[in-house]
């Protein structure tokens, strides 16, 4: 593609040097440029791309992008004032606008993007609407599942994995939109049939500074819904969360359209007689002037707030709802999402990614309410991220359990020690203890364990590495705790 073509495409502040080269690919990774490639220096929060504008050069690069003024060196270089849209919109060009030929729906929010996003893509598949996937668990295009490298890949990548999606006869696509992601312009240009938004509550704060900026993060991509250049979006809230209440004021003042999920009387998808066990959930569902019964194998009324969600995306995707409600009872389960461990035990084992406050009390309060002799949390905190909700975890589980185990999730360069003592700075009780170790605070939860005990092991979910010490060696909770419960004796906790 020739690069004056490309430039069409996207606001520039100056070109100097002749648009008419082929470009062989376009970068923002100057390890990765070749002969012929684009180069787009990002802004970065260790470096900025600007910095290694010559590697690039010396790889190969016939031109840059970059909001930088003084650019030397590079055969043409291409002035911008935002460096970050210039490349969701060159990588749109690139692609030829996959989402165009795509129904999308993406979710964002704190909690159950993940579970949501599953089951979207599963009611869609069961209406012969073919459905790919971008989130944290995995990548999933036509029939292939390719590794997740983040919750939302960057911009060259989510309009790749679009494309690809479209060329392999995929009609639908569902994306996990995190706050990060919006930000940084990750997801600019994708025409949005559907975006969901879940809840919010206190993550990220390192990165966002205050819950105010969080909010405006996820805000503004859905008020961005009246902004699409072909696609008229249509902006899916969770009217029970405090944060979606105030979303939906300021859609409507701003003329998106919208439509409210949630247990109050007034959402427009909304979910009464709700019941939850060991196995699975039923509620009755009112949306469209009718009312069915649901039957899902996911249990916790979170769960049954994220399907209120995804009936309500595939639905305004063009699934017939009858078909929707109908393809929830057999819903698959998340990794790491609620996942009971297997094993013929008289007491449950359970895998979850609660790794916030209102995660874990959620997760918590579910597993509560199964009436349990004694409920045992083993989570710790990940490092070098928000550290304002450790001390918070730590008074949830406090609250919730009757027995804590403390221990490592991801310290990454932090020590472990520092971040346990972050979190006992929100307990107060002394029904904890601490077992640095992750491995071996499993195995003392489940060899402690007696008859119709839960043990939530949270933090970590789906993830099989541990990332310690600048090190990311396998680790696997389900995997480890199957494997202590398989080597029990065969007559414990009977």
């Amino acid at each position: 593609m020739k690069l004056g073509d490309l430039l069409s495409k996207i606001a520039t502040v100056s070109v100097r040097g002749a648009a008419d080269v082929k470009v062989t690919d376009v970068c923002s990774d100057s390890r990765k440029v070749g002969a012929g490639s684009l180069f787009v220096a990002l802004p970065g929060t260790k470096a900025h791309g600007a910095a290694f504008i010559p590697e690039a050069i010396a790889r190969g690069a016939v031109a840059v992008v970059s909001q930088n003024q003084a650019l030397t060196g590079a055969a043409v270089s291409v002035q911008v004032a935002d460096s970050r849209r210039a490349l969701s919109e060159l990588a749109c060009a690139w692609f030829g606008r996959p989402s165009d030929a795509l129904k999308v729906a993406c979710v964002t929010g704190t909690n159950g993007k993940t579970t949501m996003a599953f089951l979207i893509q599963h009611i869609c598949d069961s209406a012969l609407m073919r459905c790919g996937l971008l989130g944290t668990v995995h990548y999933k295009i036509g029939d292939k599942i390719l590794p997740a490298t983040r919750t939302t890949p960057d911009a060259w990548e989510v309009q790749s994995l679009l494309a690809q999606m479209r060329d392999a006869g995929n009609k639908a696509a569902v994306m996990e939109v995190s706050s990060h992601a919006i930000v940084q312009q990750r997801v600019r240009g994708v025409e949005v049939d559907a975006a969901v938004f879940t809840n919010l509550t206190q993550d990220h704060l390192d990165y966002h500074g205050t819950m105010d900026a969080y909010f405006e993060a996820k805000a503004g991509f859905l008020l961005g819904l009246g902004d699409q250049r072909f696609k008229v979006g249509t902006a899916i809230v969770n009217a029970d969360d405090r944060f979606g209440a105030q979303l939906l004021d300021r859609l409507a003042q701003n003329g998106v359209k919208t439509i409210s999920f949630g247990f109050g009387s007034r959402s427009d998808f909304r979910a009464s007689n709700c019941r939850t066990d060991f196995n699975s959930s039923t509620f009755q569902l009112d949306a469209e002037g009718r009312s069915w019964l649901v039957r899902l194998p996911l249990i916790g009324m979170f769960n049954i707030s994220n399907a209120l969600g995804a009936l309500a995306a595939a639905f305004v995707m063009g699934v017939d709802l009858r078909t929707a409600v109908l393809s929830l009872a057999s819903a698959p389960s998340v990794p790491g999402r609620m996942q009971a461990v297997p094993g013929k035990r008289a007491f449950k084992v359970f895998v979850d990614y609660a790794h916030t406050e209102d995660a874990l009390r959620n997760t918590l309060r579910t597993l509560r309410d199964l009436q349990p002799r004694n409920l045992v949390t083993v989570f710790g905190c990940g490092g070098d991220r928000d550290a304002t909700k450790r001390a918070p975890m730590g008074a949830a589980a406090e609250e919730l359990s009757d027995w804590t185990i403390l221990t490592s999730d991801n310290p990454r360069s932090e020590a472990p020690e520092k971040i346990i003592e972050d979190i006992l700075g929100g307990m107060r009780r002394k029904t904890h203890e601490v077992v640095l170790d992750r491995k071996a605070a499993i195995e003392r939860a489940i060899e402690s364990a007696g008859p119709r005990d839960i043990i939530l092991i949270a933090g970590k979910g789906h993830e099989t590495v541990q990332e310690m010490a600048g090190k990311k060696d396998p680790f696997d909770d389900v995997a480890i705790a199957a494997s202590v419960l398989e080597n029990l004796p065969s007559d414990f906790g009977r």
